[in-house]
């Protein structure tokens, strides 16, 4: 048995197919994606593209919070803070301070919402809202929702941020610094993340389809998710209800490309590598797979590349939910670590929406319906941009 181990006591969540993790989970045993035309957001591009979408303004997200009108919160921000306190008030703490506690927040797109809206016309109304747009904002308002002082951080890593940020909340437990961190990420759609995503050309017209043979790209989507991580001590003296565990994890750098993975998947590889040494189990013992799976043609063959050259032919059981919620971008991470562990607590594997045709070079099928299986092991990748590439590994006990 692992010593010094990271539990997970706590999850929050918010995202296309719903505002909390009970939703999301009804919605991932039901395949009801949350894929459709833009609704909230005025771009030229609405009729061209499919999106993840919350369907709450930041009127109605704010109201939630009971926020003053005269608020500066971005819609990363909003989202952020409903997702976090969903996490802690599941972990069912009411004194935040009563041990060591941090909180690791990621984000790709900050405060863009807000600072699209007003850098065109800034007047003495817009100034409030300058500090918003830098990506620490939306993490110090959610300690400062929290009551979090004793450590705060915020990382941008692209696509793997919110799994880096997990990782480095179990290394600062497992290394005495913190008894208990909050971790995950947050994104709120803006007509900034459409441009780029569209300037790539990697957005597809119609639902995605993770891992077939005729993808046309991947579908952005909105979201926040929070995990709460404690130490074994606070758990036993506690007695805290443990969700999972995180046994593993790793990150490495194919340093490849600013946008695109390596053919072979070097990254991907030496970081699912660098995971099972960590968890010190071996490919075998994985029982899922909660693949990255953009949709992209890039991505898919990247990552099935890599995924055969731990396996072989003895791939396990794997899916992409990004057919569900879109990619959520640095939020991704958190998304897919509590749908890892909704899996691992249900012995559940979701669908691989969409998939009709596999991939030539890869002969990979994966889960197309709701697959009941005992699970001890799920592994969970998120890949980013400039080729950051990061493994999860979580397991039941």
């Amino acid at each position: 048995m692992l010593k010094n181990r990271v539990a997970i006591t706590g999850m929050g969540i918010i995202s296309s197919i719903g505002t909390t993790v009970e939703a999301n989970l009804h919605a991932l045993l039901n395949s009801k994606k949350g894929i459709a035309p833009i609704v909230n957001i005025d771009t030229r591009h609405k009729n061209e593209i499919k999106v993840g979408e919350i369907l709450q303004t930041n009127a109605e997200l704010a109201k939630s919070l009971h926020l003053n009108e005269n608020h500066n919160y971005s819609r990363t921000a909003l989202l952020g803070c409903i997702a976090a306190q969903q996490a802690v008030k599941h972990a069912n703490i009411d004194t935040i301070d009563a041990f060591r506690t941090g909180l690791i927040s990621a984000t790709s797109v900050g405060g863009m919402d807000l600072t699209e809206k007003h850098f065109q016309n800034y007047n003495e109304e817009s100034r409030k809202l300058i500090n918003s747009h830098h990506a620490v904002d939306s993490t110090e308002k959610i300690a400062a929702l929290l009551g979090i002082t004793d450590f705060t951080s915020t990382i941008s890593t692209a696509c793997s941020s919110a799994a880096n940020a997990i990782m480095l909340g179990a290394r600062l437990i497992k290394s005495g610094q913190l008894d208990r961190v909050i971790v995950g990420g947050t994104d709120g759609l803006a007509k900034f993340t459409i441009n780029g995503f569209k300037t790539l050309m990697i957005l597809s017209d119609t639902d995605c389809t993770p891992f077939d043979a005729n993808r046309k790209g991947l579908n952005l989507g909105e979201a926040a998710a929070y995990l709460v991580l404690e130490s074994d001590a606070v758990v036993k003296q506690d007695n805290k209800t443990v969700l999972g565990y995180l046994a593993g994890y790793g990150n490495a750098n194919d340093a490849f490309h600013q946008t695109a993975s390596s053919e072979n998947g070097e990254g991907a590889f030496l970081a699912m590598s660098k995971a099972l040494k960590v968890a010190e189990l071996n490919p075998e013992d994985i029982n899922y797979i909660n693949a990255h799976g953009t949709a992209t043609p890039n991505n898919d063959l990247s990552e099935g590349k890599a995924i055969k050259r731990i396996y072989g032919d003895s791939v396990p059981d794997f899916s992409s939910t990004k057919a569900f919620t879109g990619h959520t971008l640095a939020a991704a991470g958190a998304i897919e670590a509590v749908y890892s562990i909704l899996a691992l607590q249900n012995n559940v594997m979701f669908p691989n929406l969409n998939f009709k045709t596999a991939i030539p070079e890869l002969s990979m099928v994966p889960i197309t319906e709701v697959t009941k299986k005992p699970l001890n092991y799920v592994l969970s990748n998120s890949f980013g941009f400039g080729g950051n590439c990061s493994t999860l590994i979580f397991s039941k006990n």
